[in-house]
């Protein structure tokens, strides 16, 4: 027999399965922000402060490889030169912008982002800061003993004038008061703190405009000017020019300019500084324009000369010995002050000699300037001292095709892919070493070559960036602005005063003042004001003594 089902059994049996139901797992319900508040979270990200930060890091971390690989609009040469040794990397550097870094699509991209995250965090949060200037304190705490820093004092006098003493001790150390009833008194102080910020966002973004004008508006151009020659200033004369996208020929100034000394000091005692530059000088002539009249000037390291408002920096030196290549015949083919690149402490420097018009076949010559060489070559070509006390030339000889397939070439290497070293009478490849003043007849009937003489070059960069007293200016707000926003402290002080029962023998009226203060951080002067003000309201003459 089945046991019969009582009243209770009845009713439990419902509400077991109602509890079964109501501890069953409910999917969980996401709201979806659609189109307009999937664009609303996504400009909250872009202008907040952890963005703008990342992409100042981001912008910085992109211009690396503007230092490390040749830039087309400083040496196309070069570019070119790696474009060829590199002919699997190359193509795909170039493409993603490597060699064109500062105009490149991504370079570009970060440094607009960074410029529109600055704007839209710089906007909301000078609105709310001037709306809290112009709001009042707020209201006292009920329990002003939570807060961080508190005291508790009694004092004889009355309510309101324990409050009133509250009020002038809070306003002599420059917190803005204000009283929402009779018992309490609110203080405020540090807006510079927040001020400070939105300078340094706002310099922050003169900076990045600062460096756009300079961009857009700014040019420069570089060149190796050796003793004794003139330079006449013009977009086709620079060794290398870089313009920018607003700058038209006519922007850049029209001077000449005449290396007349080039004055250069090394340390000739021994020991650790032996060898170490003392100085450099170039001593010039300058005509602000062609035919007129002259004015002698000198450019020295951090000390540029202006001309018709174009800074002429001094930015390196080195030698340029004046060679001469005749054909057999004793035709002059090349004559000229090469220009040799420094490689060391000791100026052992490179350069190349390009002589198209040889003929059967074009001729090369590359190897290295000793400024004072070492005489066995024993380690090889090297300069013992910077200084031209025993200069020799260290050259090898090439023939062939000087620019395969017409693709330009820097200066300062010889594209030896289309040509073969000049052997010797030996069969052993060509080397020449010469001094000034000697002569070195090729093999083959080549002709000959001679080192005539030993100059020094300057290496000038002449430029013009209208944006510079842009970005100065808002390079000092912004350390203004970062001085302000780590000193000032953001604080809130706030009395409170209520009367206590009579003290003492004679009965007089007490009033308990309370004053609690709080900071936005860290504040360790924070509980000396909470102090300073309990004991002004507790006797304000020992207060106005204090501050005598």
């Amino acid at each position: 027999m089945t046991e019969p089902t009582t009243r209770a059994t009845r009713d439990a049996e419902p509400a077991q399965r109602h509890t079964s139901l109501s501890t069953a797992p409910r999917e969980p319900q996401l709201p979806q922000l659609g189109p307009l508040g999937l664009a609303r979270w996504a400009w909250r990200q872009l202008t907040s402060m952890r963005t703008a930060l990342f992409l100042l890091l981001l912008l910085s971390v992109a211009a690396v490889p503007g230092s490390v690989f040749p830039q087309r609009n400083i040496d196309a040469g070069r570019v070119s030169d790696y474009l060829a040794q590199n002919p699997t990397t190359g193509p795909w550097l170039d493409r993603l912008g490597f060699f064109d870094v500062y105009a490149s699509p991504w370079f570009s991209a970060i440094y607009l982002l960074l410029f529109v995250s600055l704007i839209g965090c710089i906007l909301p949060r000078t609105r709310q800061h001037v709306k809290a200037l112009r709001s009042t304190p707020p209201r006292a705490p009920a329990r002003l003993a939570r807060l961080d820093e508190h005291v508790e004092v009694t004092t004889t006098l009355p309510p309101d004038e324990a409050l009133a003493a509250a009020r002038a001790a809070l306003r002599g150390k420059r917190f803005r008061v204000h009283s929402h009833d009779t018992t309490t008194v609110s203080g405020e102080s540090g807006y510079l703190r927040e001020s400070g910020n939105l300078l340094f966002h706002l310099a922050l973004t003169g900076i990045i405009v600062g460096m756009a004008v300079g961009h857009l508006f700014g040019w420069r151009g570089d060149l190796i000017l050796p003793e004794g020659d003139d330079f006449a200033s013009s977009a086709t004369t620079y060794n290398t020019f870089s313009p920018g996208p607003l700058v038209g020929e006519d922007a850049v100034p029209g001077f000449v300019m005449t290396l007349d000394d080039l004055d250069v000091d090394f340390i000739e005692t021994p020991g650790r500084s032996f060898g170490t530059p003392r100085e450099f000088t170039a001593h010039v002539t300058v005509a602000d324009e062609p035919g007129g009249p002259t004015r002698e000037a000198d450019i020295a390291v951090n000390h540029p000369l202006v001309i018709k408002g174009a800074d002429v920096f001094l930015l390196g030196n080195g030698y340029t010995p004046v060679i001469t290549v005749r054909d057999a015949a004793g035709e002059v083919l090349y004559r000229e002050a090469t220009p040799f690149l420094a490689q060391d402490g000791n100026y052992r420097s490179v350069g190349v000699v390009k002589v198209p018009s040889a003929s059967p076949k074009q001729l090369g010559f590359t190897g290295f300037f000793l400024p004072t060489a070492e005489p066995s070559f024993a380690n090889g070509p090297v300069s013992i001292f910077p200084d031209a006390q025993n200069p020799e030339l260290a050259l090898s000889v090439w023939e062939g095709t000087l620019f395969p397939g017409g693709a330009p070439q820097s200066v300062y290497t010889l594209n030896t892919e289309q040509m073969t070293q000049v052997p010797g009478d030996d069969g052993q490849p060509t080397l020449v070493r010469l001094k000034p003043g000697e002569t070195f007849e090729l093999p083959g009937g080549r002709g000959s070559i001679t080192f005539d003489e030993v100059k020094r070059f300057a290496g000038l960069s002449i430029r013009t960036d209208p944006g510079a007293p842009i970005s100065l200016v808002s390079a000092l707000l912004a350390t203004l602005g970062l001085i302000l926003g780590l000193t000032v402290k953001r604080r809130r002080v706030f009395v409170r005063v209520r009367p206590a029962e009579a003290t003492g023998d004679t009965g007089a009226p007490a009033t308990v003042v309370t004053v609690g203060g709080l900071s936005k951080d860290a504040d360790p002067g924070l509980a000396a004001i909470v102090r300073a003000i309990g004991a002004a309201a507790q006797d304000p003459h020992a207060e106005r003594t204090d501050r005598s």
